[in-house]
């Protein structure tokens, strides 16, 4: 198990579409394992392979709070089946845009099949937190970030933050 650096905005690798997990062999396995030490490393409560450079269809989950124990999820190959027409709107951050936080719309309920960490299919009915933070992660699958649901003018005020922050590192 090792901490990975975890991308950041405006690193055109969040934008990356990630592939199909075709086998759960060692190195996914591996990659997992990653994935939760970075998360827990960070804090966050998701993580996706695709913010720590990895081009796959996998991330963890855990929304367990500091003082409960903790409970790891992974999702293989998620992909949403269902979203309820109602919607909701939830503070949402970002381990990729730090310290950024903006309200986002999204559908109150899904339905995500997925497939566990022994390859058996999996299905899971969401709503509250699970709901927000499975749609927060399947978009970074695709490439999307939660900015991309914000307005214009405050994603480009964030993205050209970002930015410049990089040039004056560089």
């Amino acid at each position: 198990m090792a901490v990975r650096e975890i991308l950041i905005l405006p690193d055109k690798r969040l934008r990356h579409v990630a592939e199909p997990v075709k086998k759960i062999d060692a190195g996914i396995r591996k990659l997992i394992d990653d994935l939760f030490e970075t998360m827990y490393d960070a804090p966050g409560i998701g993580l996706a392979a695709t913010q720590i450079g990895v081009k796959k269809r996998v991330f963890t989950v855990d929304l367990a709070k500091k003082e409960e124990p903790k409970n790891p999820q992974v999702f293989i190959n998620p992909q949403i089946v269902w979203s309820s027409d109602e919607k909701a709107t939830h503070e949402e951050g970002c381990l990729s845009i730090p310290e950024f936080y903006s309200e986002v719309e999204r559908p109150v309920q899904v339905k995500v099949k997925y497939l566990d960490l022994e390859g058996e299919p999996r299905e899971v009915e969401a709503n509250g937190l699970l709901a927000t933070c499975l749609q927060h992660e399947i978009d970074h699958l695709y490439g999307i970030l939660f900015i991309d649901h914000i307005s214009k003018l405050k994603r480009d005020r964030v993205i050209k933050k970002f930015a410049k922050a990089v040039k004056r590192a560089s």
